[in-house]
């Protein structure tokens, strides 16, 4: 089963965690520095699969909120095939969301450099 792991901002953790949420349980670090959410049985550690629902869809991560355009490296901004709702995404929405995702790639692409910067100062 291949499962999606969300990267996270800082500014994700910091909602997540004034939610009440531990960083210890919902996030993981790769080698690179990228902070991600972890998942559960295949699924986001947030989604309950008994109601179908986000746990904390108010406080979502931002990728959350494109998805599912996401980027792909072979590709560039495409719509998720793995989504069911991928035939839902109109023009409009995947240029807008795409943008979106850039800009989300430039400052999660920022804070992993930050991560291992300080990683390897504190070495």
């Amino acid at each position: 089963m291949l499962t999606l792991r969300f990267v996270l901002s800082k500014t994700d953790i910091q909602l997540l965690e004034g939610r009440g949420d531990d960083k210890k349980v919902f996030l993981c670090l790769d080698k690179q520095g990228y902070a991600k959410l972890q998942n559960r049985k295949g699924c986001c550690i947030f989604y309950d699969a008994d109601k179908s629902s986000c746990r904390v869809y108010a406080d979502s991560p931002q990728g959350c909120h494109v998805y599912p355009v996401v980027y792909s490296e072979e590709e560039g901004i495409i719509v998720d095939g793995l989504c069911p709702m991928k035939t839902t995404v109109t023009g409009a929405e995947m240029i807008r969301k795409g943008r979106e995702v850039i800009r989300l790639l430039k400052t999660m692409d920022r804070e992993a450099k930050e991560r291992t910067w300080l990683a390897h100062t504190k070495s």
